[in-house]
């Protein structure tokens, strides 16, 4: 199968705000000072000055036009026109405790409870926003496809990486997942042309799931990075990118974070792989779910 050019699902329909926070670990350390002020609050952050801004950042002038080029802006000008506009369309959580969607000392359970909800509705919400469908139909059509799908995560990119496996075994497709690297890699060497790679990390710096994709790529097949960052060090080896939209927050690592958002991302390619041929994958779905119907309680006592 030909390489298709790598392609970067980052782009403005996501909004500015998800586009910086994507960016974070690319930029230099004063950057990201001034990049978490202006995602913890747009609206305020537009109203600065690029003085006021760059005090408050504890760097230079010089620093914050260097960040506006470096999140594709022209100038602060054009930053403090678009950071308004994304304050303007900014949802705000339904409980008034929940501010910045950070959970903080003393907070009681129903307090926890509505954050992490929010949080995770978020998650789901800016991730489908800024998913390019053209990188998801050209990811689709790889697998749908291939020979063969190896699909590598690790921690808890690993149980989104099984997930998806198990997922596109039961439409009958010939995917595989090895949770040990020594496994991943031996398997990654016996792909080639026609097959198809899938590396799931949310930081995109694990350097095991790297490791399998860089193999994988080498043996000719197409390769896929899903990550958090679409400046990160998987997106090197990978020739489609797909990017997730989760924050961290007090309590929730990338682990906790990104799982529902990288599950959304599954999802759809799950059903655009289905979809292209729905009687095969509803006959693959039934068979499968009668194969199991015996085991599952309460089916004997029906049946009779």
């Amino acid at each position: 199968m030909a390489k298709s050019p790598k392609i970067s699902a980052s782009h403005e329909p996501g909004g500015l705000i998800v586009h910086i926070s994507g960016l974070l670990p690319s930029l230099s350390p004063a950057e990201q000072r001034v990049a978490r002020l202006v995602v913890a609050d747009p609206a305020d952050a537009a109203r600065r000055t690029i003085t006021d801004l760059a005090t408050a950042a504890e760097t230079s002038e010089a620093t914050v036009i260097r960040f506006c080029r470096s999140v594709g802006m022209d100038g602060y000008p054009q930053l403090r026109i678009r950071l308004a506009a994304e304050a303007a369309r900014r949802v705000e959580p339904p409980d008034a405790r929940v501010v910045g969607g950070d959970i903080p000392p003393g907070a009681d359970l129903a307090q926890i409870i509505a954050t992490i909800a929010f949080n995770d509705a978020r998650a789901v919400e800016e991730t489908a926003e800024q998913l390019d469908p053209a990188v998801c139909e050209q990811v689709v059509e790889a697998i749908a496809a291939a020979g063969r799908i190896d699909v590598y995560g690790a921690g808890a990119s690993g149980f989104v990486a099984s997930d998806f496996q198990q997922k596109l075994h039961r439409i009958g497709r010939t995917a595989f997942y090895f949770p040990d690297v020594h496994t991943a890699l031996t398997s990654a060497a016996l792909l080639g042309r026609g097959d198809v790679a899938v590396g799931i990390s949310h930081t995109g710096t694990t350097s095991d799931v790297i490791e399998v994709l860089e193999q994988a790529r080498a043996r000719g097949a197409a390769t896929v990075a899903l990550t958090n960052f679409p400046r990160s060090p998987i997106t090197e080896v990978a020739d489609f990118v797909l990017t997730t939209a989760a924050r961290e927050t007090t309590y929730r690592s990338g682990a906790m974070a990104s799982r529902l958002a990288q599950l959304t991302v599954v999802d759809c390619l799950f059903v655009g792989v289905a979809a292209r041929n729905r009687a095969r994958a509803r006959k693959a779905l039934e068979v499968t779910a009668e194969a199991v119907q015996s085991h599952r309680v309460g089916s004997a006592r029906r049946r009779a």
